[in-house]
């Protein structure tokens, strides 16, 4: 099941970003996201009543970008991904975007195919993107459409 994201669920997301993303986000970064922010959408995915992933993004008129997007270990490589990618895509889709895109670290091999599978094409290089390791990041995007009328 996928839901909205809701203030109660950032003790699970904080333990699972802390085990899981390098630099991790604070509390107070979510916080924002879902206090202040109007451009910002975040939701958890439940498995058994556990959350074990969730992904955000920011729509801004025709633009969708995604700002998170993480599975717990533990649950890696069984397809999960799936559900949060299929919502993100709806999202962008139902307020009409012409296109998603991402950062990810030029090292994510396995980030970088699933994006791929869902159409996104490296379109740049971020030098220096991330403030841990200055690694690269690929700017990806994934062309929708977005609506002219």
């Amino acid at each position: 099941m996928i839901r909205e994201m809701l203030l109660t669920d950032l003790d699970r997301v904080i333990n699972i970003e802390n085990k899981s993303i390098n630099p991790p986000w604070k509390k107070t970064d979510y916080e924002y996201e879902l206090r202040v922010n109007p451009y910002s959408r975040y939701y958890v995915l439940i498995l058994n009543e556990e959350i074990i992933g969730y992904c955000g993004m920011w729509v801004m008129f025709d633009q969708a970008q995604i700002t998170t997007f993480v599975i717990e270990k533990e649950h890696q490589r069984q397809g999960y991904s799936k559900y949060l990618m299929d919502k993100i895509i709806s999202v962008a889709n139902e307020s009409k975007c012409e296109n998603i895109t991402l950062e990810v670290r030029v090292s994510n091999v396995a980030a970088i195919s699933l994006y791929k599978k869902y159409g996104f094409i490296i379109a740049n290089i971020r030098k220096s993107y991330y403030s841990d390791n200055h690694e690269d990041a690929y700017l990806m995007i994934k062309p929708l459409g977005g609506n002219y009328e």
